[in-house]
């Protein structure tokens, strides 16, 4: 039963924690036990056993509860099988997207030669502009997960195109993730490269684009200015802050201006 699968999905990252806590006595019965069964509910036929599997493997990659060996030998074989471009659409939107979330959680270098490749592709995905959505709207993510130079080698490019998609959605959300590409890149490349086209996505025939735009426009405009002069800086979470002086710790203030959170997606001032 669909349910019965999906009610042990569930269980199974307390179950995990559990055992961690309890490792001299069980040193390998996640790896054994639980592990595979995570692995083999993320193709499950049903919906919702495969979105519990997902959600599970999320809560347990965050808890860094899973061998960095597994993740290389069995997780991302998995979601590469999932979104080849063969794929059954509802099993590759779905491999995107915990592709997406799950990258911020792993090492920098099985990103970049295991996941990155396959998120470019995906990002030239001409069958499914949902799989281009996901790709547009996780953008910044990757390019912080990879660092500069992959970005600047790999991913802008794929930027440009998806700043140009015909389906205006797409050029939104690259909009709604400018500044965090933006804080990515040298500002050499922000100057050249990006700046002209943030111009092109605020002066998009689509309004929704260009309110996006202007939107992303002050925290764009921040990531050119120098982090130790402006205190400016990006949270864990990829918003933009703005770090309070010296003068207002010290005084303990709790004015709103002395600790001004700006995401990239939030309204511009």
């Amino acid at each position: 039963e669909p349910t019965v699968r999906t009610e042990l999905m569930e269980q199974i990252p307390p179950i995990a924690i559990f055992l961690q806590e309890s490792r001299p006595k069980f040193p390998t019965a996640f790896f054994e036990y639980l592990m595979p069964i995570v692995v083999r509910y993320l193709t499950d036929v049903n919906n919702q056993v495969r979105k519990a599997g997902q959600e599970a493997l999320l809560i347990l990659l965050e808890q860094d509860l899973v061998a960095q060996s597994d993740i290389e030998n069995k997780v991302c074989p998995i979601l590469l099988d999932l979104s080849a471009p063969d794929s059954d659409d509802e099993y590759k939107v779905e491999a995107v997207n915990i592709i997406c979330k799950m990258a911020s959680m792993l090492s920098r270098t099985t990103v970049e030669h295991m996941l990155l490749p396959r998120f470019c592709e995906l990002c030239s995905d001409g069958k499914l502009f949902q799989v281009r959505k996901i790709c547009a709207a996780n953008f910044g993510d990757i390019c912080n997960a990879v660092g500069q130079e992959a970005t600047e080698r790999l991913l802008i490019p794929k930027f440009f195109e998806l700043c140009s998609d015909s389906v205006w959605g797409m050029r939104k959300a690259c909009a709604e993730c400018f500044m965090a590409v933006s804080y990515t890149t040298s500002p050499e490349v922000r100057r050249s490269k990006l700046s002209p086209l943030f111009i092109s996505l605020i002066s998009d025939t689509c309004r929704w684009v260009r309110q996006a735009a202007f939107q992303s426009l002050g925290p764009f405009i921040s990531t050119f200015a120098n982090p130790s002069s402006a205190g400016l800086y990006i949270r864990e979470d990829g918003t933009l802050s703005i770090r309070p002086s010296a003068q207002d710790v010290n005084s303990n203030s709790c004015q709103p201006s002395n600790n001004i959170t700006l995401s990239s997606s939030a309204n511009a001032a």
